[in-house]
């Protein structure tokens, strides 16, 4: 505001106070001479009441150029008006967006899947997060990638039910990943008589051994949510998670119950690609964060997730304190980070340079199987340049339905919850079996008297 309207409206505003009429207007042959470089400075400097000027709220060049409107006493005037979006970085939780969270204990064998030669068994409590179906509604099972957890797929569960309200979700978290434990009780009792626990065998990230214990957790929360029998079933992976789900497609151990599966940004070839420069991205990764805030700010400012709303409610279930992770490191097994050396109190649960050994075997023949798997087959990417020569060879014939988000990166159930979730409902239209009314067996209508 120019020093003649600040004359001006103080003029104004104290005659009306006291009563008396409008002090005159000033005319050209009482205004000052106009310095621009004055006003240039004025503009430059503070805002009132200690408020910077804001790029993303109403610009300063418009304040200077109204003036004939004339501000309350009361009203602040670069205030962000009320209902203006907040960039809070602060963690959203789970029950926002799930029913309930699961804790489904299993006895393995004595060497937890992963080939050790301890002769203990081994207790694994998988952790899952369930918005039950209505009726008849189908199932959405998701299984994240590598180093994530069930959180990732939260927004998009939201998303699906606002399109599809009878739909249930169930998403795990993977064994070494978010809050699932595994535990060796040792026959030996401990001081006051009580059983001790000792650290289990190093961690079995095989693609057998997480597709059978994503098969696993079905079962168990059928068991948990006494339901008669499985609900329709749509399989939904990203990136690791894409190859567990085609491995569990692939068995045929669901049955009729499984309507298709959706693999979101993996493909065999980039994948294995990417694979030679992972150790070099997890070295530039930062090892711990000074609260949970610093690490989902990293993920938004970095873009690793592109959508805030989704790292607000996902990185929650990759960090840990310092002081939780110490009490279970007698409860998860090697090959989950660690607290040597630590700095930052926030760390990563996963320790996915660990997790080395099994890389190729999660994505050696990947698009084959995913050809191959019985059901319907639909393949999300970010780009068509991900596409190897089979699937592209499979598009070509028609054998799965592609779309392409170009927009979107890795993450892209993250990044675009809406667009994936609009995908997937549309996929489990074109899949569902409950509306499809087939001809009479020509067995019964011969039975029936009936001339066929």
């Amino acid at each position: 505001m120019s020093e003649l309207q600040k004359k001006w409206a103080k003029a104004r505003l104290g005659s009306q106070a006291l009563g008396q009429p409008p002090a005159e207007i000033p005319t050209a042959a009482t205004m000052p001479e106009f310095n621009e470089a004055d006003e240039d400075k004025e503009m430059a400097g503070p805002s009132p009441g200690g408020f910077p000027f804001d790029d993303d709220s109403s610009s300063a060049s418009s304040v200077s150029s109204t003036g004939t409107v004339i501000p309350s006493p009361g009203r602040a005037l670069f205030a962000r008006p009320q209902g203006f979006a907040s960039r809070s970085m602060d963690p959203i939780p789970w029950t926002t967006y799930f029913e309930r969270e699961l804790f489904l204990k299993e006895e393995a064998g004595p060497d937890g899947g992963s080939g050790s030669s301890s002769n203990k068994p081994v207790i694994i409590t998988h952790h899952a997060y369930l918005t039950s179906p209505v009726g008849k509604g189908p199932l959405f099972v998701t299984h994240h990638g590598a180093g994530s957890s069930g959180l990732s797929f939260a927004v998009l569960s939201s998303e699906i039910r606002k399109r599809l309200p009878n739909a249930g979700i169930l998403s795990l978290d993977a064994r070494g990943h978010g809050s699932t434990t595994i535990t060796t009780p040792s026959s030996a009792p401990g001081e006051g008589g009580e059983t001790t626990e000792q650290a289990p065998p190093p961690l079995d990230l095989s693609l057998s051994t997480l597709a059978t214990d994503l098969f696993t957790v079905i079962q168990l929360t059928r068991t948990a949510m006494h339901w008669p029998e499985l609900p329709p079933i749509i399989l939904v992976g990203h990136s690791l998670g894409g190859a567990v789900v085609t491995e569990l497609a692939k068995s045929y151990r669901l049955g009729p119950s499984l309507l298709g599966y959706a693999v979101l940004d993996v493909v065999e070839g980039s994948a294995m690609d990417a694979l030679q420069s992972m150790q070099t991205y997890l070295s530039t990764r930062p090892q711990g964060f000074a609260t949970l805030k610093d690490g989902i700010e990293w993920h938004v400012r970095s873009r690793t997730i592109r959508n805030s709303t989704a790292a607000r409610t996902s990185v929650p279930g990759l960090l840990a304190p310092v002081e939780e992770l110490q009490r279970q490191q007698l409860h998860q097994p090697r090959g989950v980070a660690g607290t040597e050396g630590t700095v930052k109190p926030w760390r990563w649960k996963t320790d996915l340079a660990a997790t080395q050994p099994f890389w190729e075997d999660w994505f050696v023949g990947l698009s084959k199987k995913f050809l191959e798997a019985r059901g319907g087959k639909m393949l999300l990417l970010a780009g068509t340049d991900r596409l190897d020569t089979e699937l592209t060879i499979g598009q070509m014939q028609g054998k799965y339905a592609l779309q392409v988000f170009p927009e979107a990166g890795h993450f892209i159930h993250e990044d675009l919850p809406e667009k994936t979730a609009i995908a997937l409902v549309d996929f489990h239209r074109r899949n569902d079996r409950s509306q499809l009314v087939l001809p009479p067996k020509v067995s019964d209508l011969l039975a029936q008297g009936k001339r066929v």
